[in-house]
This record gives structure tokens, sequence and C-alpha cells, in this order.
């Protein structure tokens, strides 16, 4: 799924959204444009890792 980094987490993490659906993406920073693998959800938030992309 390509998605782009609106934002930076307390813990560093990347935050894109997804129809207003929250997707944490470690070692991303704001601005980034990449494709990421949802490897995990929990009720309202998920977890991504990046497959590919242009990370700044």
């Amino acid at each position: 799924m390509d998605v782009t980094i609106d934002s930076v987490g307390k813990r560093g993490d990347g935050i894109a959204r997804i129809n207003n659906f929250v997707v944490f993406v470690p070692g991303t920073n704001q601005g980034d444009q990449v494709k990421v693998r949802i490897t995990s959800v929990r009720g309202n938030f998920a977890t991504g890792e990046v497959v590919t992309g242009e990370q700044q």
C-alpha cells in the first residue's frame, strides 16, 4: 500500500493515515512516500514496514 508519512510519533515512528486509520511505520520521516506492508493490526491502528519508497 502506498502512503505518505504525515508526521512522526513520540517514539520516532512515522505516522501515515489511510481513510483516517493510523499506520505507524518505523524508520520513516515526515514527507517520506513509501510502499508499506501491514504487519500488525490492533483496534484503531496498525503497524507496517517499508517495502520500497523514497525516504528523506
